[in-house]
């Protein structure tokens, strides 16, 4: 029984007690691996690197980028940094961008829809048409009778006679 007590004496002054507050110095774990903070300075240079083996060239006197999505949704650039390398078949966009709806710069940006871009024009304009249209017992009434080839009820025929 005294090894037990003895080596439980021995764990606890080394391990437990007043030294447990203890971080650093005698007898501390060591860390495994350094931790390493990455700043975005370096991932510019890296970037800025890449472009320069590229041979990108600066486009100037452009005022604005529309990036389109897939979901109709448009990325915009106002007044970007536009970068090209024609060789490399590499644009490079950068500056403040804001992701808004189509509908939202659709007067502005008609010049620059592609045939893609014509399908999302037409739901957005068949969206438009039936919210214009407030469905109402009067209306639906009037769809019916617009539908269906109305009766003739005088004889058009005397009128050009005349």
């Amino acid at each position: 029984m005294d090894v037990i007590e003895a080596r439980e004496k021995m764990i606890a002054r080394r391990f437990g007690g007043a030294q447990q507050s203890r971080t650093g110095g005698k007898g501390s774990v060591r860390r495994k691996k350094k931790t390493m903070h990455k700043t975005a300075t370096s991932d510019d240079k890296k970037l800025g690197s890449t472009l320069k083996k590229l041979g990108v060239t600066n486009i100037p006197a452009i005022e604005e980028v529309n990036l389109f999505t897939s979901d109709g949704k448009v990325v915009h650039f106002s007044n970007p940094k536009v970068q090209a390398s024609i060789a490399a078949n590499t644009y490079v966009v950068s500056g403040p961008n804001e992701t808004k709806q189509l509908t939202e710069l659709l007067p502005g940006i008609m010049n620059q829809l592609g045939p893609d871009n014509i399908d999302h024009l037409k739901q957005i304009a068949d969206k438009m048409s039936y919210s214009n249209r407030a469905p109402s017992a009067s209306s639906k009434d009037d769809e019916i009778d617009d539908d269906e080839v109305p009766d003739l009820i005088e004889n058009f025929e005397d009128v050009s006679k005349l």
